[in-house]
């Protein structure tokens, strides 16, 4: 074999592994179809990575190995809006977002799933978000996004209660201090009406925010604050059960590359991601009582609110949001 030929063969082997290392390979002469699955919590112990995890084996398994799934935990990114637009790019092929990041794509509809009380238990949540309430909820993302974002399924991140420097019991108690929030402006308006300033820290950084007093205060659930371990800053010690957001996480595609795929192949993705929140949530709702017994045992502190006059609070927040963006019959919807 001359040279010529011999360099020829190499390139083509380099080639060769080039292709099929990258989301295609050969599998008994069929192609493996690898898909980018992407959540923003660095932590293995984070309810979205058992969930993904599900996806992945239950993909593989419904398509016969034809199909697989990588996940990746916060090294895609740890900021939401920036990880769900690379689903606009290809970048990757699902993803859990927040819809108080996803409202930050210019899309004010999404917020409607960010309005604080807007329900009053998971049982109360999982009847609205599973019912004709979440269908026309991914019917409305689909069409204002133009389908570049399709939800194939709802997944939770637990209550959200106010934990900071200082135990609050009314609302009027947050007046004065920085609380870190999500990006939601609803979310923001609210801890605005109570008094507080809301401020933008990236989740990897709250911990040293808290810490060192940038944030006096934040919000989240047992589960996320324990694991980066929130409470064990002076800013983090007291929770107070505030329970304000009975959280709605999406778990998206972009909906032009979904449709794509063969109707068997988007029959096995939807009933993978069927069983993806199932174990979600599961793991979630375990975790909670578990995550808050850590709190405790480790030193926090945890106390009871006023949960009327809290409401009171975002009610007209509500009712506001609803008849600026003409979802009156929406709110209602999610109200029953």
């Amino acid at each position: 074999m001359n040279k010529f030929m011999t360099a020829m063969l190499a390139m083509l082997m380099v080639f060769s592994a080039a292709v099929f290392g990258n989301g295609q390979q050969e599998a008994s002469g069929d192609k493996v179809i690898t898909l980018r699955v992407a959540h923003n919590q660095t932590s293995l112990d984070n309810p979205y990575q058992f969930g993904l995890v599900k996806f992945a084996s239950e993909l593989e398994r419904l398509s016969g190995g034809t199909m697989k799934a990588e996940v990746y935990p916060g090294t895609l990114g740890t900021n939401e809006s920036e990880l769900a637009m690379k689903l606009t790019t290809n970048s990757v092929d699902m993803v859990v977002a927040s819809p108080g990041f996803m409202s930050q794509t210019g899309v004010k509809e999404f917020d409607l799933l960010s309005l604080l009380y807007l329900f009053d238990s998971f049982d109360d949540w999982e009847t609205a978000i599973d019912g004709e309430f979440g269908d026309k909820m991914k019917d409305l993302i689909k069409e204002k996004t133009n389908n570049e974002f399709k939800v194939v399924g709802y997944y939770s991140s637990g209550v959200r209660n106010f934990y900071g420097k200082k135990p609050i019991n009314v609302p009027s108690d947050a007046a004065g201090l920085n609380i870190r929030t999500q990006g939601s402006p609803v979310q923001q308006l609210f801890w605005k009406n109570a008094g507080a300033n809301p401020i933008s820290v990236g989740w990897q950084e709250l911990y040293q925010a808290l810490n060192t007093g940038t944030a006096d205060a934040a919000e989240n659930d047992h589960t996320n604050m324990m694991l980066k371990e929130h409470h064990k800053t002076p800013n983090g010690k007291y929770t107070s059960l505030t329970m304000h957001d009975f959280t709605t996480r999406l778990l998206l595609m972009n909906g032009n590359a979904f449709d794509k795929f063969t109707p068997e192949q988007q029959g096995w993705i939807l009933e993978a991601a069927k069983a993806s929140v199932e174990e979600e949530r599961a793991v979630t709702y375990k975790m909670l009582d578990e995550s808050r017994a850590k709190i405790l045992a480790d030193g926090g502190m945890i106390n009871e609110v006023d949960l009327t006059a809290f409401k009171a609070l975002a009610l007209p927040i509500q009712d506001d949001y609803a008849k600026q963006n003409g979802m009156e019959d929406l709110l209602e919807l999610a109200r029953q």
